[in-house]
């Protein structure tokens, strides 16, 4: 698998565990040593932190949806790939994305002994403030 195609899978992944409050799932694509950086400047360092950490998440309350828009995926070398993205979020239980919520979104991902995953996810706000950049996730 060519790098940005990886690294756009495994960009889905995450969003698709995240969506789905899977915890085990979101940390079956990170790398051992994968750096997550949360909405509010929180670090995960490691694939065992994360996942604990987003277990507790996922079980402490509902969590609002992602819905997401790649704006670009590049190589890095034969063997990483970056993708951004930007991302709005849909509240628990429906209703229209959350301005408050907007995020820009940073996967890169690596391959080590043939497997692809993600070494850092990172969401920061965006506020875009009505810019002509603002995303319609």
């Amino acid at each position: 698998m060519d790098p940005q195609s990886a690294a756009e899978s495994q960009y889905r992944a995450l969003i698709d565990g995240w969506n789905a409050g899977d915890a085990e799932a979101m940390g079956a694509v990170l790398t051992a040593e994968s750096l997550v950086v949360g909405f509010d400047g929180s670090q995960l360092v490691g694939r065992a932190a994360a996942t604990r950490e987003l277990g507790r998440i996922f079980a402490d309350h509902p969590t609002a949806r992602y819905v997401t828009k790649i704006r670009s995926v590049r190589s890095l070398g034969p063997d990483a790939g970056i993708v951004y993205a930007v991302a709005g979020m849909v509240p628990p239980g429906g209703g229209p994305i959350m301005p408050d919520r907007n995020v820009v979104q940073t996967v890169v991902a690596s391959r080590a002994d043939g497997t692809w995953a993600v070494a850092l996810f990172q969401s920061t706000p965006a506020q875009l403030h009505g810019r002509s950049d603002e995303q319609e996730a």
